[in-house]
């Protein structure tokens, strides 16, 4: 979908076409940080969803984030707001590198998802999105993950199990330096107390 950008707002744009026919699309935050300011041209990727009570019409800013996005309404107990507050928590090759080293937490983390649905995601997307080519929203290349031996990971879990919010974890482990997550764990935990 093309056109000028009318609304701008945190989880939804309108979109008027050259027709003058103005769209409202829900947008992930990832994508809005993608929408130029009011008056400005857009092109966005769409995709609609026909209920009963209504039709939803989805914009993404790349092709990538809106095949992500089909994929996580695809699992059972995920509708199209939680996967689009999913799509909110980094790229779509980001959230790939997630499900596939089995990052239930970070999906977790996300409002509106439990330990249940966050597993559900990595259960039944990990062999789904193993075999594509995701690096185009972030300069190419294949996605490697040894599944466990991420000692970022680890460090982070960690951090996690102590108290630690996902977000401070992720924080403090930012300047962390070391092999193991052994030894990360313990830069972190020095870090956070200067």
């Amino acid at each position: 979908m093309a056109g000028d950008v009318a609304v701008r707002r945190p989880d939804h744009v309108v979109v008027e076409t050259a027709s003058g026919v103005g769209y409202r699309l829900a947008v992930s935050s990832e994508t809005l940080r993608h929408v130029p300011a009011i008056g400005r041209p857009v092109s966005l990727h769409a995709h609609l969803i026909v209920r009963d009570d209504a039709l939803a019409l989805f914009g993404f800013h790349a092709e990538e984030e809106r095949d992500l996005f089909l994929l996580l309404i695809g699992v059972q107990g995920v509708g199209p707001k939680v996967a689009q507050a999913v799509l909110g928590g980094g790229t779509p090759r980001e959230l790939v590198a997630a499900i596939a080293a089995g990052d239930a937490a970070r999906f977790q983390a996300v409002p509106g998802i439990g330990k249940r649905i966050a597993e559900r995601i990595v259960v039944e997307l990990r062999e789904k999105v193993g075999g594509a080519d995701w690096g185009a929203d972030a300069g190419g290349g294949t996605i490697e993950v040894h599944r466990g031996d991420d000692p970022r990971l680890l460090a982070r879990d960690g951090l996690v199990e102590l108290g630690w919010s996902l977000a401070e974890a992720e924080d403090l482990l930012r300047h962390a330096e070391g092999e193991t997550a052994e030894e990360l764990l313990a830069h972190a935990l020095r870090g956070a107390h200067r």
